[in-house]
């Protein structure tokens, strides 16, 4: 009830990118080798390292790999570093696969592959550079399908008045990609999963309510900081747990549905209130100085009942669907 309270007032919507905006089911899309090495050995190499990994676009390098009939060892010394990527040891090499921040902090320099880098993450691929031994060996990026219904629900979200917003991990540029492909109004990009929380305060602090809508485990203490959270109902339990309403279908469309269902809600609201105040001052009133026979001034008091009655049922015919849909 809160929940539903609140959603009307709320002025921006926070959307989490991987598994809210897109499918969470991100594939690789591009192995580019350089200084030597080739595609099979940059592929297998990550991969193998990525065995160890349960990050999306670590499944996504392994199941590359093995569609395509590779080899892969099992990894060891694994160590995953937040925000990062990858470490570990693969057949006796030591293989780094993440940011330009993973390779810079273990002395490796990424600019020679900035232009490659750029060129990806300006199509929305999420680019990660791949080192063997000591020695850049090459890029994979991996992009994230848009869910059906995402361009349409954010432009009748805009359309409705609201900010949007995007909070990920990735870059800055391919944050922005994506965010112009979806028509979103702000992006906060390079979020570490514990910098979620931080983010939502922000924006409250500066649009006042706040709705967060958001599938993962890291996700879960910014629906709880958010005004209202929204979970995708196809994500964690946890998430779930934390939010105040579920997505049961997944889909955006349904975050405008919700929005829809509260402020019609309250209008009923309104419209009960007044005619429940409509009868009782201008018939007891009447009554009062006798120009009104009591029996009738309960009749109105009746009738207030039944007509306030009467148009909360009407809710049920109310169409809150968006008009992409209608």
């Amino acid at each position: 009830g809160e929940a539903i309270q609140t959603l009307k007032d709320v002025r921006i919507i926070i959307f989490d990118k991987t598994g809210t905006v897109t499918k969470g089911k991100p594939e690789v899309t591009d192995v580019i080798a350089v200084n030597g090495f080739d595609r099979a050995t940059v592929l297998t190499a990550a991969a193998a390292a990525e065995r160890g990994s349960e990050h999306p676009l670590g499944r996504a390098i392994v199941e590359r790999a093995q569609a395509e009939g590779l080899a892969l060892a099992d990894p060891r010394e694994f160590q995953a570093i937040r925000g990062r990527g990858i470490v570990a040891s693969v057949n006796g090499n030591r293989v780094l696969v993440g940011s330009r921040r993973l390779m810079e902090e273990h002395g490796l320099d990424p600019a020679p592959l900035e232009e490659t880098l750029r060129q990806l993450e300006e199509e929305a691929k999420t680019a990660m550079l791949v080192a063997l031994d000591g020695q850049l060996a090459g890029v994979i990026a991996v992009a994230d399908t848009l869910k059906e219904d995402s361009v349409a629900a954010i432009q009748e979200l805009r359309r409705m008045g609201l900010e949007t917003a995007m909070i990920t991990g990735d870059n800055r540029r391919t944050a922005q990609a994506i965010a112009r492909r979806v028509g979103i109004d702000h992006v906060l990009a390079e979020v570490l999963p514990d910098g979620k929380v931080a983010e939502v305060q922000k924006l409250q602090e500066r649009f006042g309510l706040v709705a967060f809508v958001g599938d993962g485990i890291n996700d879960a203490p910014a629906l709880t900081q958010a005004n209202v959270g929204i979970a995708i109902g196809t994500g964690t339990d946890i998430a779930i747990e934390a939010s105040d309403v579920t997505l049961v279908r997944g889909e955006l469309t349904g975050v405008v549905e919700a929005i829809n269902l509260s402020r019609a809600t309250f209008r009923k609201i309104k419209q009960n209130l007044f005619w429940a105040f409509f009868y009782n001052v201008v018939m007891i009133p009447l009554a009062v100085i006798g120009w009104m026979h009591p029996v009738l001034a309960e009749v109105a008091m009746a009738t207030s009942s039944v007509t306030v009655v009467t148009n909360a049922n009407t809710l049920r015919r109310v169409d809150i669907r968006p008009g992409y849909l209608k």
